[in-house]
């Protein structure tokens, strides 16, 4: 009895064990994917403050109230946080928000500023893709009233310039206006208070096929025919000036499609100025989901943003929303943004603050770079120096404390130096330890040479018979900084 009891208890705790593991959609980050992922911090950072970006920081969570009724059908993936007996808040969805509320909070009027921060969303991840539950946005916004779609397009210059820094190949960054998809619903007798249904349908376009597009927009509400007229709208892409003239010859007539197109017109000039027309589509099906959009709205794209040709028959077999969905989704956009004209309104009761941004997905680009990437070349220490002993004999104490002396000194000189924690290093130890630290030169310091006030400075990966400078420890500073 008291056996099987024993039994029975062992199992049970046996499957109530502890799983040490990351959560999902979470990652641990190795020291050589560090390098990448600094490497795209410290690009976008220059870019941003060559445009005259500041930079600023907001709260991880934010108020429930700021977060709620902001993203649309996405508002289901805001991460919200236990009540603790006082406010209610969640984790931030994105940083525009915030930096909305932080405008409105300072009472600014215009400001340049970019993020580089961490956001969660509770979505299904695909880890090998860069979607995932925690991850980092690179943000740069331009807040304030200034000429018609000035801002816009240095914003797409901005876009691009970030995408040719990280040599992010062969992407397309695609364009709409919501005014004109809302002109296009009007004309297509879509109910004002269903757009933002329709629209959250038409957005699943790079994805899905029309027609499963077509029969959810059927599903919420919309007859046959206003799902075809909307087709023949939503099909067409290309430039911004040829999709002007299908917009114009299609006899679309309304005030808000019109005063879409206008703004498209004037956009098409500054692209060419800043010479990106290029590397722009007009299309006509983005749809971009978040409720705060106002105005013009893009996203960039690669070959790898799209799912595998197989992904619909691999969907279905996905079991819950916690699998990892690498298999049957792309990388999708990697940089997206938009104007939102009443975002800081929504905020505060004085004045509504004209807006627009770009947000780069880091781990997402981090996917692509890390694929090209030759990981075995990536070095993330940053030693400069491995300083050494060498002796034998009687009497001989390995020059620990001298070899931390000497290590200091460079220290504060600002160079990068290590040196090997044992009292007694042999040689074949320090020199590991010195191949190890991707080091570039060896300050190495003799039994009989050091006592004499001198140290010898030897290039690594030379070979043996390169035994290095002999030169006076009061000079060795100055000399390594020569050699580096």
């Amino acid at each position: 009895m008291i056996r099987r009891l024993f039994t029975t208890m062992t199992k049970k705790a046996k499957a109530q064990e502890f799983i040490l593991k990351t959560p999902k959609g979470t990652k641990d980050w190795a020291d050589k994917d560090m390098i990448i992922r600094e490497s795209i911090f410290g690009k976008l950072s220059t870019l941003f403050q060559k445009h005259g970006g500041v930079t600023i920081d907001t709260p991880v969570f934010e108020l429930r109230e700021i977060l709620t009724g902001k993203y649309g059908e996405d508002s289901k993936l805001i991460y919200n946080l236990e009540d603790q007996g006082g406010e209610l808040t969640s984790l931030r969805y994105d940083l525009t928000v915030p930096f909305a509320r932080f405008v409105a909070c300072n009472n600014l009027s215009s400001i340049k500023r970019y993020h580089i921060a961490k956001v969660y969303r509770r979505d299904q991840p695909a880890m090998t893709k860069g979607r995932m539950r925690e991850f980092y946005q690179c943000d740069f916004d331009i807040a304030g009233t200034f000429d018609l779609m000035v801002p816009d397009s240095e914003i797409l210059n901005i876009l691009c310039e970030g995408l040719d820094e990280l040599e992010i190949k062969d992407y397309k960054v695609k364009l709409n206006h919501r005014k004109i998809l809302d002109g296009i619903f009007q004309a297509c007798g879509v109910p004002d208070e269903d757009v933002r249904k329709v629209s959250s349908a038409i957005d699943k376009l790079d994805k899905s096929p029309w027609e499963a597009v077509r029969k959810e927009i059927l599903e919420k509400g919309q007859s046959e025919e206003t799902a075809d007229k909307i087709w023949t709208f939503v099909q067409h892409s290309g430039s911004i000036r040829q999709v002007i003239e299908i917009l114009k010859k299609s006899g679309i007539d309304n005030a808000t499609a019109q005063q879409g197109i206008q703004e498209m017109e004037v956009l098409a000039d500054y692209v060419e100025a800043f010479d990106i027309q290029d590397r722009l589509s007009f299309d006509l099906s983005l749809a971009r989901g978040l409720d705060y959009y106002t105005g013009l709205i893009y996203e960039a794209v690669t070959a790898a943003s799209a799912p595998p040709k197989n992904a619909s028959e691999l969907k279905k077999e996905a079991k819950s929303e916690d699998e990892d969905a690498s298999a049957y989704v792309g990388v999708g956009s990697i940089a997206a943004g938009g104007r939102y004209d009443n975002l800081v309104g929504m905020f505060s009761n004085n004045k509504s603050i004209p807006c627009v941004g770009i947000s780069f997905g880091v781990e997402r680009l981090f996917s692509i770079i890390k694929q090209r990437t030759d990981l075995s070349k990536l070095n993330s220490q940053h030693t400069d120096v491995y300083v050494m002993a060498f002796g034998g004999g009687d009497g001989w104490n390995g020059f620990l404390k001298e070899r931390m002396q000497v290590a200091n000194q460079l220290w504060k000189a600002g160079i990068n130096a290590e040196f090997l924690y044992k009292a007694k290093a042999n040689t074949r130890k320090q020199f590991d330890g010195a191949e190890k630290s991707g080091a570039k030169l060896a300050v190495i310091l003799g039994k009989e040479e050091y006592p004499e006030g001198k140290v010898r400075v030897k290039k690594l990966g030379q070979g043996e018979e390169n035994e290095g400078d002999l030169i006076s420890v009061d000079e060795m500073v100055s000399f390594v900084k020569l050699q580096l």
